[in-house]
């Protein structure tokens, strides 16, 4: 077998347009077990965009995004459904900026000879392969943006702002989410942002640059965001997954209490997870355990323990066809960001 043998049927993305879930979504509302929560999450979703004064955060961990949920985020945006977004650096970088260049996810197989993948420089994500090749000139892209970039310490907004503009002139790939959130002004964050493929080409950047150089300041990520819970009448949160960007979000209600301003917790919150609470995980902890440390509230919250492909498509298609976001002020909050001072 050969390299090509491997790479050869790309993973499609699933456009939430081109089908109307409301049907399944109205259906599972009168059944049980998964389907009612989800159909449950997709109404308490509904009340976050009729809220006009609540600002919409969407937290992403895992792969969704190579597995083919891609356009889904991106239509979300296009859409007025998230006012921002803080996600780990790999659903960004390696999975969204990385099929802006250009660079495609190929369907794989879980019992796939990974020494072979190893031999051939493929990565495997379960089911799904990567070209080891194109993500390291993924990240030769990333050192590229940064030697171009004033020394000085940035948050993770702020660059993933400049990854945005250098995709408007570059991209092969023209709808993608970092580009969509460029240019409709939705900041994301990714507070462990080294921990991807970007972080290898800051460090090259920075190993050819000692002496001048940048570098992402994640303490003035988590002030940002605290800034936009300080500034927000509401709060909801969507949640894929867990990890870093749900704890992070979840915290700015502490953050904020710490530097003595009153807010409420976060007024809406679903979260779409596998994970288990019987060892303290579950990606975090529950939404309920979350409202013991004052950063949820428990009116309107739902767990979804589903895999994420199989649910956040009708959820979000449901949303889209019910049309509710046609009538949401944008909240453009990477304009309020971008007029604080920047110190380097």
């Amino acid at each position: 077998m050969e390299k090509k043998d491997f790479l050869k049927e790309t993973v499609k993305h699933i456009d939430i347009k081109s089908f109307d879930a409301t049907p399944i979504i109205d259906s599972m509302r009168d059944m049980s077990f998964t389907s009612r929560d989800t159909a449950s999450a997709a109404d308490i979703y509904t009340k976050m965009i009729r809220e006009d004064d609540c600002s919409v955060i969407l937290t992403l961990a895992g792969s969704t995004s190579a597995g083919g949920c891609m356009q889904v985020y991106v239509d979300m945006v296009r859409s007025n459904m998230i006012d921002a977004i803080v996600a780990t650096g790999a659903s960004i970088v390696d999975m969204d900026f990385f099929e802006a260049l250009g660079f495609k996810h190929y369907k794989g197989s879980p019992y796939a000879d990974d020494k072979l993948l190893r031999k051939f420089y493929i990565d495997r994500i379960y089911d799904t392969f990567i070209d080891e090749e194109e993500l390291q000139a993924c990240d030769h892209t990333i050192k590229e943006i940064a030697d171009n970039m004033e020394p000085g310490a940035y948050s993770s907004r702020e660059f993933i702002r400049e990854m945005g503009k250098y995709l408007v002139k570059n991209a092969k790939k023209k709808d993608s989410l970092v580009q969509t959130c460029y240019e409709y002004n939705v900041p994301v964050f990714c507070p462990a942002f080294t921990d991807s493929s970007a972080g290898f080409g800051l460090v090259s950047h920075q190993w050819d640059n000692p002496g001048r150089h940048i570098a992402i300041d994640s303490v003035k990520d988590f002030l940002e965001l605290t800034r936009i819970k300080m500034a927000a009448p509401a709060t909801g949160l969507f949640m894929i997954g867990g990890g870093v960007p749900k704890n992070f979000t979840q915290d700015t209600v502490i953050c904020a209490e710490i530097l003595g301003k009153d807010v409420e917790m976060h007024k809406y919150a679903v979260q779409i997870t596998v994970a288990d609470a019987r060892d303290g995980a579950c990606s975090g902890s529950t939404l309920r355990e979350a409202s013991s440390w004052g950063k949820v509230d428990t009116v309107y919250e739902q767990m979804v323990y589903a895999e994420a492909t199989s649910v956040l498509p009708l959820i979000a298609s449901y949303l889209y066809h019910k049309g509710d976001w046609r009538k949401r002020t944008k909240k453009e909050w990477s304009v309020m960001l971008d007029e604080i001072p920047h110190h380097s």
